[in-house]
Protein backbone atom coordinates (compact mmCIF):
# COMPACT_ATOMS: atom_id res chain seq x y z
CA UNK A 1 0.00 0.00 0.00
CA UNK A 2 3.58 2.24 -0.97
CA UNK A 3 3.36 0.69 -3.36
CA UNK A 4 4.18 1.92 -1.24
CA UNK A 5 4.72 -1.03 -1.53
CA UNK A 6 2.93 -0.13 0.40
CA UNK A 7 5.04 -2.69 1.40
CA UNK A 8 6.35 -1.58 6.51
CA UNK A 9 5.20 -5.85 14.00
CA UNK A 10 7.84 -6.77 16.31
CA UNK A 11 8.81 -6.10 19.90
CA UNK A 12 10.13 -2.72 20.95
CA UNK A 13 12.57 -2.52 23.81
CA UNK A 14 11.25 -1.44 27.20
CA UNK A 15 12.62 2.04 26.67
CA UNK A 16 10.59 2.21 23.46
CA UNK A 17 7.36 1.62 25.42
CA UNK A 18 6.86 -2.14 25.18
CA UNK A 19 3.36 -2.91 24.00
CA UNK A 20 3.03 0.34 22.07
CA UNK A 21 3.96 -1.35 18.81
CA UNK A 22 2.24 -4.33 17.18
CA UNK A 23 3.68 -7.84 17.21
CA UNK A 24 5.12 -9.80 14.32
CA UNK A 25 3.99 -13.02 12.65
CA UNK A 26 6.74 -15.28 14.00
CA UNK A 27 7.59 -16.89 17.35
CA UNK A 28 11.31 -16.25 17.37
CA UNK A 29 12.81 -15.88 20.84
CA UNK A 30 14.87 -12.73 21.07
CA UNK A 31 17.98 -13.16 23.16
CA UNK A 32 19.37 -10.35 25.32
CA UNK A 33 21.23 -7.56 23.58
CA UNK A 34 25.02 -7.62 23.61
CA UNK A 35 26.33 -5.49 26.45
CA UNK A 36 27.83 -2.26 25.14
CA UNK A 37 30.50 -2.42 27.82
CA UNK A 38 31.85 -5.68 26.39
CA UNK A 39 35.30 -4.92 25.03
CA UNK A 40 36.61 -5.97 21.65
CA UNK A 41 39.35 -7.87 23.55
CA UNK A 42 36.86 -10.01 25.48
CA UNK A 43 34.78 -10.51 22.35
CA UNK A 44 37.84 -11.70 20.47
CA UNK A 45 38.67 -14.15 23.24
CA UNK A 46 35.22 -15.64 22.86
CA UNK A 47 35.46 -15.65 19.08
CA UNK A 48 39.16 -16.09 18.19
CA UNK A 49 38.47 -16.34 14.45
CA UNK A 50 36.41 -13.15 14.28
CA UNK A 51 37.15 -11.29 11.04
CA UNK A 52 37.25 -7.54 10.56
CA UNK A 53 34.82 -5.34 8.64
CA UNK A 54 37.44 -4.74 5.94
CA UNK A 55 37.77 -8.49 5.36
CA UNK A 56 34.19 -8.77 4.17
CA UNK A 57 33.89 -10.20 0.65
CA UNK A 58 32.41 -8.06 -2.10
CA UNK A 59 33.20 -5.36 -4.61
CA UNK A 60 33.34 -2.36 -2.27
CA UNK A 61 36.74 -0.71 -2.77
CA UNK A 62 36.07 1.23 -6.01
CA UNK A 63 32.80 2.91 -5.13
CA UNK A 64 32.62 5.57 -7.88
CA UNK A 65 33.88 3.23 -10.57
CA UNK A 66 31.24 0.79 -9.36
CA UNK A 67 28.63 3.51 -9.73
CA UNK A 68 29.78 4.24 -13.29
CA UNK A 69 29.64 0.59 -14.39
CA UNK A 70 26.34 0.07 -12.55
CA UNK A 71 24.86 2.98 -14.50
CA UNK A 72 26.51 2.07 -17.82
CA UNK A 73 25.25 -1.54 -17.68
CA UNK A 74 21.75 -0.39 -16.71
CA UNK A 75 21.96 -2.62 -13.63
CA UNK A 76 19.60 -0.27 -11.81
CA UNK A 77 16.64 -1.96 -13.51
CA UNK A 78 18.12 -5.32 -12.58
CA UNK A 79 19.20 -4.56 -9.00
CA UNK A 80 17.25 -7.53 -7.59
CA UNK A 81 19.11 -10.02 -9.82
CA UNK A 82 22.45 -8.28 -9.24
CA UNK A 83 21.96 -8.82 -5.51
CA UNK A 84 20.92 -12.45 -6.08
CA UNK A 85 24.02 -13.05 -8.21
CA UNK A 86 26.24 -11.45 -5.57
CA UNK A 87 24.94 -13.80 -2.89
CA UNK A 88 25.64 -16.73 -5.22
CA UNK A 89 29.15 -15.37 -5.78
CA UNK A 90 30.18 -14.21 -2.29
CA UNK A 91 28.03 -16.31 0.03
CA UNK A 92 25.52 -15.32 2.75
CA UNK A 93 27.17 -11.96 3.49
CA UNK A 94 28.95 -9.37 1.37
CA UNK A 95 29.82 -5.70 1.42
CA UNK A 96 28.89 -3.29 -1.35
CA UNK A 97 29.73 0.31 -2.25
CA UNK A 98 28.14 2.05 -5.23
CA UNK A 99 28.66 5.81 -5.21
CA UNK A 100 27.73 7.00 -1.72
CA UNK A 101 25.63 3.88 -1.13
CA UNK A 102 27.53 1.65 1.32
CA UNK A 103 26.00 -1.46 2.86
CA UNK A 104 26.52 -4.96 4.23
CA UNK A 105 24.07 -7.41 2.65
CA UNK A 106 22.79 -10.56 4.35
CA UNK A 107 20.40 -13.35 3.33
CA UNK A 108 19.93 -15.75 6.28
CA UNK A 109 16.88 -15.41 8.59
CA UNK A 110 19.13 -16.07 11.60
CA UNK A 111 21.21 -13.03 10.68
CA UNK A 112 17.99 -11.02 10.29
CA UNK A 113 17.23 -11.83 13.93
CA UNK A 114 20.63 -10.45 14.96
CA UNK A 115 20.01 -7.36 12.84
CA UNK A 116 16.70 -6.74 14.61
CA UNK A 117 18.30 -6.93 18.05
CA UNK A 118 20.73 -4.19 17.01
CA UNK A 119 18.25 -1.71 15.52
CA UNK A 120 18.06 0.38 18.70
CA UNK A 121 15.17 2.36 20.19
CA UNK A 122 15.06 4.73 17.20
CA UNK A 123 15.34 2.34 14.21
CA UNK A 124 16.51 3.81 10.92
CA UNK A 125 15.91 2.40 7.44
CA UNK A 126 17.76 3.44 4.30
CA UNK A 127 17.52 7.21 4.08
CA UNK A 128 15.44 8.26 1.07
CA UNK A 129 17.62 11.23 0.20
CA UNK A 130 15.68 11.99 -2.97
CA UNK A 131 12.42 12.33 -1.03
CA UNK A 132 14.11 14.45 1.59
CA UNK A 133 15.62 16.64 -1.13
CA UNK A 134 12.16 17.31 -2.58
CA UNK A 135 10.76 18.34 0.79
CA UNK A 136 13.73 20.58 1.47
CA UNK A 137 13.35 22.12 -2.02
CA UNK A 138 9.60 22.78 -1.59
CA UNK A 139 9.87 23.51 2.16
CA UNK A 140 7.53 20.65 3.01
CA UNK A 141 7.54 18.86 6.36
CA UNK A 142 8.94 15.36 6.75
CA UNK A 143 6.36 12.68 7.49
CA UNK A 144 6.82 9.68 9.77
CA UNK A 145 8.59 7.74 7.01
CA UNK A 146 11.41 10.30 6.86
CA UNK A 147 11.57 11.47 10.47
CA UNK A 148 14.09 10.12 12.97
CA UNK A 149 14.83 10.09 16.69
CA UNK A 150 12.39 11.35 19.32
CA UNK A 151 10.37 13.26 16.72
CA UNK A 152 9.81 10.04 14.76
CA UNK A 153 8.88 8.10 17.91
CA UNK A 154 6.29 10.68 19.00
CA UNK A 155 4.64 10.75 15.58
CA UNK A 156 4.77 6.98 15.15
CA UNK A 157 3.14 6.20 18.50
CA UNK A 158 0.24 8.53 17.72
CA UNK A 159 -0.16 7.20 14.18
CA UNK A 160 -0.08 3.61 15.43
CA UNK A 161 -3.27 4.30 17.41
CA UNK A 162 -4.94 5.60 14.26
CA UNK A 163 -3.71 2.89 11.89
CA UNK A 164 -2.62 -0.26 13.74
CA UNK A 165 -4.77 -1.13 16.73
CA UNK A 166 -7.43 -3.86 16.29
CA UNK A 167 -10.12 -1.48 17.57
CA UNK A 168 -9.36 0.91 14.71
CA UNK A 169 -8.55 -1.50 11.88
CA UNK A 170 -11.84 -3.36 12.27
CA UNK A 171 -13.54 -0.07 11.35
CA UNK A 172 -11.79 -0.23 7.97
CA UNK A 173 -13.64 -3.44 6.97
CA UNK A 174 -16.98 -1.93 5.83
CA UNK A 175 -15.15 0.82 3.94
CA UNK A 176 -12.98 -1.67 2.06
CA UNK A 177 -15.95 -3.98 1.46
CA UNK A 178 -17.78 -1.13 -0.21
CA UNK A 179 -14.90 -0.41 -2.59
CA UNK A 180 -14.29 -4.10 -3.37
CA UNK A 181 -17.97 -4.61 -4.22
CA UNK A 182 -17.77 -1.66 -6.60
CA UNK A 183 -14.81 -3.33 -8.32
CA UNK A 184 -16.84 -6.54 -8.66
CA UNK A 185 -19.74 -4.55 -10.13
CA UNK A 186 -17.39 -2.81 -12.57
CA UNK A 187 -15.96 -6.18 -13.63
CA UNK A 188 -19.42 -7.60 -14.38
CA UNK A 189 -20.22 -4.54 -16.50
CA UNK A 190 -16.98 -4.94 -18.46
CA UNK A 191 -17.72 -8.63 -19.04
CA UNK A 192 -21.17 -7.77 -20.35
CA UNK A 193 -19.74 -5.05 -22.62
CA UNK A 194 -17.19 -7.47 -24.07
CA UNK A 195 -19.89 -9.83 -25.39
CA UNK A 196 -17.49 -12.76 -24.90
CA UNK A 197 -18.41 -13.85 -21.41
CA UNK A 198 -15.12 -12.66 -19.93
CA UNK A 199 -13.04 -9.53 -19.43
CA UNK A 200 -9.51 -9.81 -20.79
CA UNK A 201 -7.23 -6.97 -19.77
CA UNK A 202 -4.04 -5.72 -18.16
CA UNK A 203 -5.57 -4.87 -14.78
CA UNK A 204 -2.71 -2.71 -13.51
CA UNK A 205 -4.46 0.65 -13.99
CA UNK A 206 -7.79 -0.63 -12.63
CA UNK A 207 -6.05 -2.08 -9.58
CA UNK A 208 -4.34 1.30 -9.07
CA UNK A 209 -7.79 2.88 -9.06
CA UNK A 210 -9.06 0.31 -6.57
CA UNK A 211 -6.08 0.95 -4.29
CA UNK A 212 -6.45 4.74 -4.53
CA UNK A 213 -10.20 4.57 -3.91
CA UNK A 214 -9.59 2.29 -0.91
CA UNK A 215 -6.89 4.37 0.74
CA UNK A 216 -8.81 7.62 0.25
CA UNK A 217 -11.92 6.06 1.77
CA UNK A 218 -9.90 5.04 4.85
CA UNK A 219 -7.76 8.17 5.18
CA UNK A 220 -10.41 10.78 4.41
CA UNK A 221 -13.71 8.95 4.86
CA UNK A 222 -14.58 10.03 1.32
CA UNK A 223 -15.04 8.25 -2.00
CA UNK A 224 -13.46 9.47 -5.25
CA UNK A 225 -15.93 7.35 -7.27
CA UNK A 226 -13.27 6.48 -9.84
CA UNK A 227 -14.61 2.91 -10.08
CA UNK A 228 -18.05 4.15 -11.11
CA UNK A 229 -17.03 5.13 -14.63
CA UNK A 230 -16.66 8.79 -13.68
CA UNK A 231 -13.76 10.52 -15.41
CA UNK A 232 -11.42 11.93 -12.79
CA UNK A 233 -8.38 13.51 -14.43
CA UNK A 234 -6.83 14.57 -11.11
CA UNK A 235 -6.94 11.02 -9.77
CA UNK A 236 -5.48 9.61 -12.96
CA UNK A 237 -2.64 12.14 -12.83
CA UNK A 238 -1.98 11.02 -9.27
CA UNK A 239 -1.93 7.36 -10.36
CA UNK A 240 0.46 8.17 -13.20
CA UNK A 241 2.71 10.20 -10.92
CA UNK A 242 3.43 7.33 -8.50
CA UNK A 243 5.45 5.14 -10.93
CA UNK A 244 7.34 8.23 -12.09
CA UNK A 245 8.17 9.15 -8.50
CA UNK A 246 9.57 5.65 -7.86
CA UNK A 247 11.40 5.54 -11.18
CA UNK A 248 13.10 8.91 -10.59
CA UNK A 249 14.00 7.96 -7.01
CA UNK A 250 16.02 4.89 -8.04
CA UNK A 251 19.05 6.66 -9.61
CA UNK A 252 19.28 8.93 -6.55
CA UNK A 253 19.96 5.92 -4.35
CA UNK A 254 23.47 6.03 -5.83
CA UNK A 255 23.88 9.59 -7.17
CA UNK A 256 23.53 12.57 -4.80
CA UNK A 257 20.23 14.40 -5.46
CA UNK A 258 22.06 17.70 -5.04
CA UNK A 259 24.24 16.91 -8.04
CA UNK A 260 21.25 16.13 -10.26
CA UNK A 261 19.50 19.23 -8.96
CA UNK A 262 22.54 21.43 -9.73
CA UNK A 263 22.49 20.41 -13.41
CA UNK A 264 18.67 20.39 -13.50
CA UNK A 265 18.72 16.86 -14.91
CA UNK A 266 15.62 15.20 -16.33
CA UNK A 267 15.63 12.77 -13.41
CA UNK A 268 15.41 15.69 -10.97
CA UNK A 269 12.70 17.41 -13.02
CA UNK A 270 10.65 14.21 -13.18
CA UNK A 271 11.05 13.71 -9.45
CA UNK A 272 9.93 17.22 -8.57
CA UNK A 273 7.02 17.07 -11.02
CA UNK A 274 5.72 13.74 -9.72
CA UNK A 275 5.89 14.77 -6.06
CA UNK A 276 4.17 18.08 -6.90
CA UNK A 277 1.21 16.13 -8.28
CA UNK A 278 1.17 13.76 -5.29
CA UNK A 279 1.17 16.63 -2.78
CA UNK A 280 -1.42 18.59 -4.74
CA UNK A 281 -3.82 15.64 -4.84
CA UNK A 282 -3.32 14.91 -1.15
CA UNK A 283 -3.78 18.60 -0.28
CA UNK A 284 -7.13 18.72 -2.10
CA UNK A 285 -8.36 15.65 -0.21
CA UNK A 286 -7.07 16.95 3.13
CA UNK A 287 -8.56 20.43 2.69
CA UNK A 288 -11.96 19.00 1.71
CA UNK A 289 -11.99 16.71 4.73
CA UNK A 290 -10.78 19.51 7.05
CA UNK A 291 -13.58 21.83 5.88
CA UNK A 292 -16.16 19.14 6.56
CA UNK A 293 -14.78 18.59 10.06
CA UNK A 294 -14.95 22.34 10.78
CA UNK A 295 -18.60 22.36 9.65
CA UNK A 296 -19.38 19.31 11.76
CA UNK A 297 -20.41 17.29 8.72
CA UNK A 298 -18.59 14.17 9.94
CA UNK A 299 -19.79 14.12 13.53
CA UNK A 300 -22.64 11.71 12.81
CA UNK A 301 -20.44 9.12 11.10
CA UNK A 302 -19.42 5.90 12.83
CA UNK A 303 -15.89 6.28 11.46
CA UNK A 304 -14.97 9.57 9.74
CA UNK A 305 -11.53 8.46 8.45
CA UNK A 306 -7.96 8.51 9.71
CA UNK A 307 -7.43 12.21 9.00
CA UNK A 308 -10.50 13.28 10.95
CA UNK A 309 -9.54 10.92 13.76
CA UNK A 310 -6.08 12.49 14.00
CA UNK A 311 -7.41 16.05 13.80
CA UNK A 312 -9.99 15.39 16.50
CA UNK A 313 -7.31 13.88 18.75
CA UNK A 314 -5.38 17.16 18.40
CA UNK A 315 -2.10 15.46 19.36
CA UNK A 316 -0.05 16.35 16.27
CA UNK A 317 0.39 19.64 14.38
CA UNK A 318 -1.64 19.81 11.18
CA UNK A 319 1.53 20.03 9.06
CA UNK A 320 2.90 16.80 10.59
CA UNK A 321 -0.40 15.05 9.95
CA UNK A 322 -0.48 16.36 6.41
CA UNK A 323 3.07 15.19 5.69
CA UNK A 324 2.49 11.66 7.03
CA UNK A 325 -0.92 11.27 5.36
CA UNK A 326 0.64 12.25 2.03
CA UNK A 327 3.42 9.69 2.44
CA UNK A 328 0.93 6.96 3.37
CA UNK A 329 -1.25 7.82 0.40
CA UNK A 330 1.70 7.73 -1.98
CA UNK A 331 2.97 4.46 -0.55
CA UNK A 332 -0.40 2.74 -0.49
CA UNK A 333 -1.35 2.72 -4.15
CA UNK A 334 1.44 1.13 -6.14
CA UNK A 335 2.59 -1.43 -3.57
CA UNK A 336 -0.86 -2.87 -2.87
CA UNK A 337 -2.05 -2.88 -6.47
CA UNK A 338 1.16 -4.51 -7.71
CA UNK A 339 0.99 -7.26 -5.06
CA UNK A 340 -2.63 -7.95 -6.04
CA UNK A 341 -1.63 -8.15 -9.70
CA UNK A 342 1.17 -10.66 -8.95
CA UNK A 343 -1.21 -12.69 -6.76
CA UNK A 344 -3.91 -12.90 -9.43
CA UNK A 345 -1.27 -13.87 -11.98
CA UNK A 346 0.01 -16.69 -9.78
CA UNK A 347 -3.53 -17.93 -9.09
CA UNK A 348 -4.26 -17.91 -12.82
CA UNK A 349 -1.16 -20.08 -13.39
CA UNK A 350 -2.09 -22.38 -10.51
CA UNK A 351 -5.84 -23.11 -10.85
CA UNK A 352 -5.74 -25.85 -8.18
CA UNK A 353 -4.58 -23.27 -5.61
CA UNK A 354 -7.27 -20.89 -6.81
CA UNK A 355 -9.93 -23.58 -6.29
CA UNK A 356 -8.64 -24.42 -2.81
CA UNK A 357 -8.82 -20.74 -1.90
CA UNK A 358 -12.32 -20.43 -3.30
CA UNK A 359 -13.45 -23.39 -1.17
CA UNK A 360 -11.87 -21.81 1.92
CA UNK A 361 -13.63 -18.50 1.24
CA UNK A 362 -17.03 -20.18 0.74
CA UNK A 363 -16.64 -22.22 3.94
CA UNK A 364 -15.46 -19.19 5.94
CA UNK A 365 -18.42 -17.15 4.69
CA UNK A 366 -20.84 -19.87 5.85
CA UNK A 367 -19.20 -20.16 9.28
CA UNK A 368 -19.13 -16.38 9.76
CA UNK A 369 -22.73 -15.96 8.63
CA UNK A 370 -21.69 -13.25 6.18
CA UNK A 371 -19.87 -11.23 8.87
CA UNK A 372 -16.81 -9.92 7.02
CA UNK A 373 -14.85 -9.16 10.18
CA UNK A 374 -15.30 -12.69 11.51
CA UNK A 375 -14.64 -14.13 8.08
CA UNK A 376 -11.19 -12.55 7.96
CA UNK A 377 -10.19 -14.71 10.96
CA UNK A 378 -11.03 -17.94 9.11
CA UNK A 379 -8.76 -17.68 6.07
CA UNK A 380 -5.31 -19.14 6.86
CA UNK A 381 -4.65 -20.29 3.29
CA UNK A 382 -5.56 -16.90 1.80
CA UNK A 383 -3.23 -15.15 4.25
CA UNK A 384 -0.53 -17.67 3.37
CA UNK A 385 -1.12 -16.93 -0.31
CA UNK A 386 -0.28 -13.26 0.19
CA UNK A 387 2.88 -14.26 2.06
CA UNK A 388 3.84 -16.57 -0.79
CA UNK A 389 3.29 -13.82 -3.37
CA UNK A 390 5.48 -11.47 -1.35
CA UNK A 391 8.16 -14.17 -1.06
CA UNK A 392 8.47 -14.48 -4.85
CA UNK A 393 7.49 -10.92 -5.72
CA UNK A 394 8.41 -8.67 -2.77
CA UNK A 395 7.52 -5.03 -3.19
CA UNK A 396 10.92 -4.00 -1.87
CA UNK A 397 13.93 -6.14 -2.73
CA UNK A 398 15.62 -5.57 0.64
CA UNK A 399 14.97 -4.57 4.24
CA UNK A 400 17.50 -2.20 5.81
CA UNK A 401 18.60 -0.98 9.21
CA UNK A 402 21.41 1.23 10.43
CA UNK A 403 22.64 -0.78 13.41
CA UNK A 404 22.95 1.00 16.76
CA UNK A 405 25.70 -1.24 18.17
CA UNK A 406 28.54 -3.47 17.02
CA UNK A 407 27.38 -6.94 15.98
CA UNK A 408 28.82 -10.15 14.56
CA UNK A 409 27.36 -11.60 11.37
CA UNK A 410 28.77 -14.75 9.78
CA UNK A 411 31.83 -14.28 12.02
CA UNK A 412 32.52 -10.76 10.70
CA UNK A 413 32.63 -7.73 12.97
CA UNK A 414 30.11 -5.12 11.78
CA UNK A 415 30.57 -1.70 13.43
CA UNK A 416 27.79 0.42 14.85
CA UNK A 417 26.23 2.80 12.32
CA UNK A 418 26.62 0.43 9.36
CA UNK A 419 23.71 0.07 6.93
CA UNK A 420 22.83 -3.65 6.90
CA UNK A 421 20.22 -4.92 4.48
CA UNK A 422 18.47 -8.25 4.24
CA UNK A 423 17.97 -9.37 0.63
CA UNK A 424 14.26 -10.23 0.58
CA UNK A 425 14.14 -11.09 -3.13
CA UNK A 426 17.27 -13.24 -2.89
CA UNK A 427 16.15 -14.95 0.33
CA UNK A 428 12.83 -15.88 -1.27
CA UNK A 429 14.74 -17.71 -3.99
CA UNK A 430 17.28 -19.41 -1.72
CA UNK A 431 16.86 -23.21 -1.50
CA UNK A 432 18.61 -23.21 1.90
CA UNK A 433 15.82 -21.06 3.28
CA UNK A 434 12.83 -22.28 1.24
CA UNK A 435 12.48 -25.78 -0.17
CA UNK A 436 11.72 -25.80 -3.91
CA UNK A 437 11.81 -21.97 -3.98
CA UNK A 438 10.70 -21.68 -7.60
CA UNK A 439 7.33 -23.29 -6.86
CA UNK A 440 4.37 -21.14 -5.83
CA UNK A 441 3.24 -23.02 -2.72
CA UNK A 442 1.22 -21.05 -0.12
CA UNK A 443 0.93 -24.09 2.14
CA UNK A 444 4.61 -23.76 3.05
CA UNK A 445 3.54 -20.94 5.40
CA UNK A 446 1.09 -23.16 7.30
CA UNK A 447 3.80 -25.31 8.91
CA UNK A 448 4.31 -24.08 12.51
CA UNK A 449 7.81 -23.01 13.51
CA UNK A 450 9.30 -22.89 10.01
CA UNK A 451 8.60 -19.28 9.10
CA UNK A 452 10.71 -17.39 11.67
CA UNK A 453 12.13 -14.20 10.14
CA UNK A 454 11.15 -15.33 6.65
CA UNK A 455 8.10 -13.12 6.08
CA UNK A 456 9.53 -9.62 6.38
CA UNK A 457 8.11 -7.88 3.32
CA UNK A 458 6.45 -5.26 5.52
CA UNK A 459 9.57 -4.87 7.63
CA UNK A 460 9.85 -5.58 11.34
CA UNK A 461 9.85 -3.85 14.67
CA UNK A 462 8.55 -0.39 15.48
CA UNK A 463 9.74 0.91 12.11
CA UNK A 464 7.83 -1.61 10.00
CA UNK A 465 5.45 -0.34 7.31
CA UNK A 466 2.96 2.08 8.87
CA UNK A 467 0.34 0.98 6.32
CA UNK A 468 0.78 -2.76 6.87
CA UNK A 469 -2.61 -3.46 8.47
CA UNK A 470 -4.48 -1.45 5.86
CA UNK A 471 -2.63 -3.19 3.03
CA UNK A 472 -3.20 -6.70 4.39
CA UNK A 473 -6.89 -6.09 5.02
CA UNK A 474 -7.37 -4.37 1.67
CA UNK A 475 -5.81 -7.26 -0.26
CA UNK A 476 -7.66 -9.96 1.70
CA UNK A 477 -11.05 -8.33 1.20
CA UNK A 478 -10.41 -7.74 -2.50
CA UNK A 479 -9.39 -11.36 -3.09
CA UNK A 480 -12.37 -12.68 -1.10
CA UNK A 481 -14.81 -10.89 -3.39
CA UNK A 482 -12.95 -11.74 -6.59
CA UNK A 483 -12.71 -15.44 -5.70
CA UNK A 484 -16.40 -15.54 -4.83
CA UNK A 485 -17.38 -14.09 -8.19
CA UNK A 486 -14.77 -14.86 -10.85
CA UNK A 487 -12.35 -17.40 -12.20
CA UNK A 488 -8.97 -15.86 -12.98
CA UNK A 489 -7.21 -17.14 -16.09
CA UNK A 490 -4.17 -16.31 -18.21
CA UNK A 491 -2.95 -17.55 -21.57
CA UNK A 492 0.67 -16.70 -20.74
CA UNK A 493 2.81 -19.78 -20.22
CA UNK A 494 6.23 -18.17 -19.69
CA UNK A 495 6.90 -16.43 -16.37
CA UNK A 496 6.68 -12.65 -16.35
CA UNK A 497 9.97 -11.17 -15.22
CA UNK A 498 10.28 -8.28 -12.81
CA UNK A 499 12.04 -4.97 -13.23
CA UNK A 500 13.26 -2.65 -10.47
CA UNK A 501 11.89 0.90 -10.19
CA UNK A 502 12.51 1.31 -6.44
CA UNK A 503 9.90 -1.43 -6.10
CA UNK A 504 9.54 -4.61 -8.17
CA UNK A 505 6.99 -4.36 -10.96
CA UNK A 506 6.21 -6.62 -13.94
CA UNK A 507 8.59 -6.05 -16.83
CA UNK A 508 5.77 -6.66 -19.33
CA UNK A 509 1.99 -6.29 -19.04
CA UNK A 510 0.20 -9.16 -17.30
CA UNK A 511 -2.95 -10.00 -19.25
CA UNK A 512 -5.65 -11.74 -17.26
CA UNK A 513 -9.14 -12.98 -18.11
CA UNK A 514 -11.94 -12.75 -15.53
CA UNK A 515 -14.92 -15.08 -16.04
CA UNK A 516 -18.05 -15.22 -13.87
CA UNK A 517 -18.46 -18.35 -11.76
CA UNK A 518 -21.59 -20.12 -12.97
Amino acid sequence: MIRGCFRFSLIASASCQRGAFPSVDHHFTVSPRRNHSETSESRTSLEPTLKSYDELPGNWRNNWFNAFTFWRNNDIKNTHNVMLNNFNKYGPIYRERIGYYNSVNIINPEDAAILFRAEGIFPERLKMRAWMAYRDFRKENYGVLLKSGEDWKKNRLILNKALFTPQITQKFVPLLNEVALDFVSMTYKEIEKSGRGKWTIDLSNDLFKFALESICHILYGERLDILQGHQNDASQRFIDSIPMMFKSTTPMLYIPPGLLKSINSKVWQDHIGSWDIIFAHANNCIQKSYRQIQKGLKEDRTYPGVLADLLLQDMLPLEDIRASITEIMAGAVDTTSTTLLWTMYELAKNPHIQENLRSEVVEANEKAGGDSLQMLKLLPLLRATLKETLRLHPVAISLQRYISEDIVLQNYHIPSGTLVQLGLYAMGRNSKVFSDPGRYNPERWLTPGRTNFRHLSFGFGPRQCIGRRIAEMEMLIFLIHMLQNFKIETSRTADVKATFDLILIPENPIILALKPIK
